[in-house]
């Protein structure tokens, strides 16, 4: 164990890692070319419904002239699979993990991954990987615990010997158990257990507007007689005085009419600053509500939002809002089009268990942690937790549904910080940092962040080769 260790025994240790440094393993053959089944399987599992990866007819449109893979989905293709597996003694990443293993360094973590791409996988590509292993670290404390961080990069090459992308692929191998104690930034003790929010109080009047928001509806009053729609309910319609009240089910779509941020006092069982808004639903009918999974200084009047409802209690939810995702562009945007500076609408991801397993398996990563939540946990992680292909793969579709279809990615760098953690929501934000020409492409580089409740789980940069006008 490395707390076992002499500082002398420790570098020795590290030398011994280093030894690899600069070797490449064997070539690594693809079990199955690119296909179509596997593309969808992945386009499914991250939402990603860019016509190019999966309509014949508009791929053939497009600037590819046929299908292509997602190119996030890079090295998804040489990814072993649910099988057994079989170090290479002449792998030398493979080496390094299994010394690691044994030192008791047993957790992992993906924290750092840089795609570049030559051209876009076609269908019947059978991708060769051949893996440099480019870094060992010194030990280091890290949030989730003292390890080591192991830099490989592979190339991707096709049948033809054709260089067809790279990646630079970081993991921290580290000790469960080591880490760093979080901090509670001085609102209260760690281990005290944060008090639920107030119950609502309800009655006969309002009762059938929580019963709605425990089986995640909206439901808005409504007079039986005139049809007019009230919130908060009532015992009488304010329109023609009726008596006879019921209900309409909204489609929870809305939009911030006004909105406050509450700073102090600070009420122990709310997060501050708290996000207050007066949402006006395409119904017609406004309700204050809090605006959630964005910051305050992304909050904008007009802005759309979607309900979601917050279980407070065991029989207590409660309906809030947070940004809706906006509809993917069905139109390619031009390089005049945008300029420096420009914004792209945030995107509201519900991390599900469902999203999660479903996405590593897409990407053909079968690591436990992002399956078992007993191996996670045994592993030092808190949870199940998302692997770095589905945050990459995500932070494509985010800029592609932007963008649109004919975008070409040039290359898509990320770096992780905050893990993805079941029942969380990650927002994605960005911006257009820079434009430039670069063998004969326009580009246009794309800066974006996906945060969480726990502060940004992955920031990165692309840059997107635009048709001109």
């Amino acid at each position: 164990m490395s707390d076992e260790m002499t500082d002398e025994q420790k570098e020795a240790f590290v030398a011994k890692l280093r030894k690899e440094v600069g070797n490449t393993g064997t070539p690594t053959i693809a079990r199955d070319p690119v296909n179509q089944p596997m593309i969808r399987h992945w386009c499914d599992a991250m939402e990603d419904a860019n016509p190019l990866y999966t309509d014949p007819d508009a791929a053939s449109q497009g600037p590819h002239d046929e299908i292509v893979a997602p190119p996030a989905m890079l090295n998804a293709w040489t990814m072993i699979g649910l099988i057994p597996r079989v170090n290479d003694p002449k792998d030398p990443a493979s080496g390094v993990y299994a010394m690691l293993d044994e030192a008791g360094y047993v957790g992992v973590v993906a924290t750092n991954c840089e795609h570049v791409y030559h051209r876009y996988l076609k269908l019947g590509d059978q991708l060769t990987g051949v893996v440099k292993l480019v870094e060992v670290s010194e030990e280091k404390q890290t949030a989730l615990g003292i390890g080591h961080f192991v830099t490989t990069e592979t190339e991707y090459h096709d049948p033809h010997g054709d260089h067809v992308g790279s990646m630079f692929f970081r993991i921290l191998k580290f000790r469960p158990g080591t880490g760093r104690t979080a901090s509670t930034g001085g609102d209260g003790d760690s281990d005290t257990q944060r008090p639920p929010r107030p119950r609502p109080s309800r009655n006969q009047d309002t009762d059938f507007f929580w019963q709605g928001s425990r089986v995640g509806e909206l439901r808005i009053q409504q007079c039986l007689k005139c049809g007019s729609l009230q919130h908060p309910p009532g015992i009488r319609c304010p329109a023609c005085g009726a008596t006879d009240m019921g209900y309409i089910t909204a489609s929870g779509k809305g939009t911030l009419y006004s909105y406050v941020v509450a700073h102090h006092p600070r009420v122990p069982s709310f997060d501050y600053p708290l996000n207050i808004g007066l949402v006006e639903l395409e119904e017609g009918v406004r309700l204050v509500t809090n605006i959630t999974d964005c910051d305050p200084d992304q909050l904008k009047v007009g802005m759309p939002l979607q309900a979601w409802h917050m279980q407070t209690h065991e029989d207590v939810s409660l309906p809030v809002f947070r940004p809706a995702r906006v509809p993917r562009n069905a139109t390619t945007l031009t390089f005049d089009e945008v300029s420096v500076g420009h914004e792209l609408p945030l995107c509201p991801i519900p991390l599900t268990p469902t999203l999660i397993v479903s996405t590593a398996i897409a990407s053909r990563d079968y690591q436990d942690v992002h399956h078992d939540r007993d191996m996670a946990i045994k592993k030092g992680s808190e949870d199940i937790f998302m692997n770095i292909l589905t945050s990459s793969g995500l932070s494509a579709r985010y800029i592609s549904d932007w963008a649109g279809p004919d975008a070409v990615f040039k290359n898509l760098k990320i770096r992780l910080g905050a893990p993805n953690y079941p029942y969380d929501c990650m927002t994605m934000s960005g911006s257009v940092t820079a434009k430039r020409e670069a063998d004969g492409d326009a580009i246009a580089e794309i800066s974006f962040r996906g945060q969480n409740s726990r502060g940004p789980h992955v920031t990165g940069t692309v840059d997107l080769a635009l048709p001109r006008a």
